[in-house]
C-alpha cells in the first residue's frame, strides 16, 4: 500500500514538474527521431561532410544515421528502400525517380542545365514544385533540394583526341545502370556499359571500359585520374543528385520538425556546393600537373548531336509541354 502511495505520489509531482516547466509527460520522454540515410558517394565525398553537418543540425530531436559508399542499400536500389519503409533518406539520382516518373526523363537529359545555380533556381521555381508534387505523388519521396556534385566530363583512358560525338562511337563508356543514363551515354555518340560505380576503377584498369563520364571531384575522390590519361571537358551534364526523405516518414513529421529539418538541409546543401565548385577550379590544373592532357572539344557539336538525339526519342514524348522553354527561361 504504502509502495502504492509513494508511485501515485511521485507521478503526481512529475506532472506538476512538468506543467510548471511547460512541458508534458509524454514530451519528457520522447525518442529522438531516427532518420537512416543511404549515399552511394564515400566518406571522402564532400557531400559526406553536407551529410555530417546536417546530423550536427538536427542532434535535438533526430538522430541520423549515414550510411555511405552504397554499404547499406546498391546505387540506384535507395528509391525501393524508402517506398518500402526500409530506408527514411537518401541521396536520389533524378535518373532513378524517372525509372518510375517519366516526366522526370528530361531532368536528366544532356545540356538542360547551365551549372549549379540554374539547376538551384529550378527547384526553388514553380514549374520545380510541380516537378516535386510528381515525386512526392508518384514516387513517394519528398524532396528536399538538389546535392550539386559538379559538371560531368569524359575521362578516358586511351589519348585518342575526341573533338566530336563521332569521335566517341565504339568507346565502351561506363555509365550507371538504368535506361536514363544508358540514354545520355549513346547521346554523347559513345557505347554506354553499366557497371556499378565502386568498379569503375578496376574496369578502367582492366579494360573493362574505356572511359567514365564523371564530375572532377569524383574523379580526384576515386582516383580516376590513376588509370586515365585524357579528360575531355564535355560539360554535358550538370550534376547534382536529390536529397529526399521518404514521404511517408515526412508527413509523420510535425510542422516545426519539418521546418527544421529543410532548415538544416538547406545549410548542409548551400555548404556543399559551394565547396564543389571551388574544388572544381583547382581540379583542372591539378590533373595537368599529375600528367593528364585536358582540353575542351567541340561542345556546340556535343550539345546538338544530343539534344537531337533526345527530342527523337520516346523519352520526349513523356517531357511536359513546353518544359525546355521553361527550364531555359529561368
Amino acid at each position: 500500500m504504502m509502495m502504492e502511495i509513494s508511485r501515485r505520489m511521485f507521478l503526481a509531482g512529475s506532472v506538476a514538474l512538468g506543467a510548471m516547466m511547460g512541458v508534458s509527460m509524454p514530451a519528457l520522454a520522447q525518442e529522438p527521431v531516427t532518420l537512416k540515410l543511404s549515399a552511394v558517394f564515400s566518406e571522402q565525398d564532400i557531400r559526406a561532410g553536407m551529410v555530417k553537418m546536417f546530423a550536427d543540425e538536427l542532434k535535438d530531436g533526430f538522430k541520423v544515421e549515414p550510411f555511405f559508399g552504397g554499404t547499406l542499400f546498391k546505387q540506384g536500389t535507395e528509391l525501393v528502400a524508402l517506398q518500402r519503409g526500409n530506408l527514411q533518406m537518401g541521396n536520389i539520382a533524378p535518373q532513378d525517380i524517372a525509372k518510375q516518373v517519366p516526366e522526370w526523363s528530361v531532368l536528366s537529359s544532356a545540356y538542360l542545365f547551365r551549372d549549379a545555380a540554374h539547376v538551384r533556381a529550378f527547384f526553388a521555381s514553380d514549374v520545380g514544385a510541380e516537378f516535386k508534387k510528381m515525386a512526392e505523388e508518384k514516387a513517394g519521396v519528398y524532396i528536399l533540394g538538389p546535392t550539386y556534385f559538379g559538371a560531368r566530363q569524359v575521362g578516358l583512358k586511351s589519348d585518342k583526341k575526341i573533338s566530336t560525338p563521332a569521335d566517341l562511337s565504339g568507346v565502351k563508356l561506363r555509365m550507371p545502370g538504368g535506361d536514363a543514363w544508358q540514354f545520355l551515354g549513346e547521346a554523347l555518340g559513345a557505347n554506354p556499359v553499366p557497371m556499378a560505380y565502386a568498379e569503375v576503377y578496376t574496369g578502367l584498369q582492366t579494360g573493362a571500359i574505356d572511359g567514365q563520364d564523371n564530375p572532377l571531384p569524383n574523379v580526384k575522390n576515386m582516383k580516376f585520374y590513376e588509370v586515365m590519361s585524357q579528360i575531355v571537358m564535355t560539360s554535358h551534364l550538370i550534376g547534382y543528385d536529390l536529397l529526399t526523405i521518404s514521404a511517408e516518414t515526412w508527413k509523420s513529421l510535425s510542422p516545426e520538425q519539418q521546418a527544421k529539418v529543410q532548415a538544416a538541409a538547406d545549410k548542409a546543401m548551400q555548404w556543399s556546393e559551394e565547396q564543389h565548385l571551388a574544388q572544381e577550379k583547382t581540379l583542372v590544373e591539378e590533373f595537368k600537373a599529375a600528367g593528364l592532357e585536358i582540353y575542351e572539344p567541340d561542345v556546340a557539336a556535343f550539345r546538338k548531336f544530343a539534344q537531337e538525339k533526345y527530342l527523337a526519342s520516346d523519352l520526349a514524348k513523356s517531357w511536359p509541354e513546353g518544359i525546355l522553354d521553361k527550364v531555359g527561361a529561368l
